[in-house]
């Protein structure tokens, strides 16, 4: 890409603006627009609305058409809900409007397993549009599917692979600290989950991609979610949550073939973890085990997002997901 490529931001919450920061500075993308429904924050300078220090010249507006009435675009950044459901209005409304989309929703990520008639729909209208539209994100988008699914290219046999994400919540924005529990009661912990509310979003969708990408036959899926509870008070800047209450969460997925568990997901999330690192085993020839520490959940969501925006612009029409697109590195 050799001129500069002109993107709006799609979403103005914590990790929208995240996104919208880091787009701001990069080399090789400008940030053009800003929409977010909000009615505190339209109008404002979107510079000052996702904390650059410095104004962009133009305003937060509550509509995509309002952006691109003023203002030519190449690629959207969508940052608004984890849920196809609730996106895929806004995918189609982007796609109609012949533009490129990089978004975090967790179930657009693979939806072609959970969510066959939105996938299909957006990805017609994608093919007649001429756009590509990718879902990303740190989780899912790359640790528990990517890169297992790249690390078993130097294996000869795979026999089961386990990931498991261990995040310290502490020092991450509030929403998430909500979205983990923190402050509940087990008893309203509780509720929210056999309410479908608790929990990560996205498992179902890493475990689509790898048993898809590897030609493993998906026989069965289960996961639980069980709340981890504080032993004493612990104080964050969004929230203060006394002994006895809830601190985090601790979901596993497994995921059987017709030879028994192949892939098992753990993720847990709390304040206060005293280890924060991610690890992925594989059972295989080679056995291998890789530990990664220092993967920011917000500052690598952000990074992957603006990376994958060039693989974005050079590929094929259609709804594509991380397995299609050739690696993303950053440029």
């Amino acid at each position: 890409m050799s001129e500069k490529v002109r993107a709006i931001q799609y979403g103005l919450g914590p990790i929208g603006c995240a996104v919208a920061r880091h787009a701001a500075e990069r080399e090789g993308l400008v940030l053009v627009g800003g929409v977010d429904v909000d009615p505190a924050i339209v109008g404002q300078d979107v510079g000052t609305v996702i904390g650059l220090g410095r104004p962009l010249g133009f305003a937060t507006d509550a509509r995509l058409a309002d952006v691109l009435a003023r203002t030519a675009a190449d690629v959207v950044l969508h940052t608004t809900s984890s849920h196809l459901a609730q996106v895929t209005p806004q995918i189609l409304e982007i796609v109609d409007a012949g533009l490129d989309v990089v978004s975090t929703a967790e179930e657009l990520s693979f939806p072609w397993r959970t969510h066959t008639e939105a996938a299909q729909e957006i990805d017609d209208a994608a093919r007649q549009a001429g756009v590509t539209v990718l879902a990303t994100g740190v989780n899912p988008g790359f640790l528990m599917d990517t890169l297992p699914l790249a690390l078993s290219g130097i294996c000869q046999q795979v026999a089961h692979i386990e990931v498991r994400r261990t995040i310290d919540a502490s020092t991450r924005r509030g929403p998430f600290q909500a979205k983990i529990g923190a402050g509940m009661t087990v008893e309203a912990f509780r509720a929210e989950m056999e309410a479908g509310r608790m929990g990560h979003v996205g498992l179902p969708e890493s475990i689509g991609m790898v048993f898809s990408t590897l030609g493993v036959t998906l026989v069965r899926y289960e996961t639980e979610v069980e709340p981890i509870v504080g032993e004493e008070t612990i104080r964050t800047e969004h929230v203060e949550v006394p002994p006895g209450r809830v601190i985090g969460l601790r979901q596993v997925a497994r995921a059987y073939g017709e030879e028994g568990e192949f892939l098992k997901l753990v993720f847990v999330a709390a304040l206060e973890v005293a280890e924060e690192q991610d690890t992925i085993a594989i059972t295989g020839t080679p056995d291998l085990e890789v530990t990664l520490r220092g993967t920011h959940g917000d500052l690598a969501t952000a990074a992957i997002v603006v990376n994958a925006v060039r693989r974005v612009r050079e590929g094929g029409p259609g709804l594509v997901t991380m397995r299609d697109l050739p690696i993303v590195t950053y440029w």
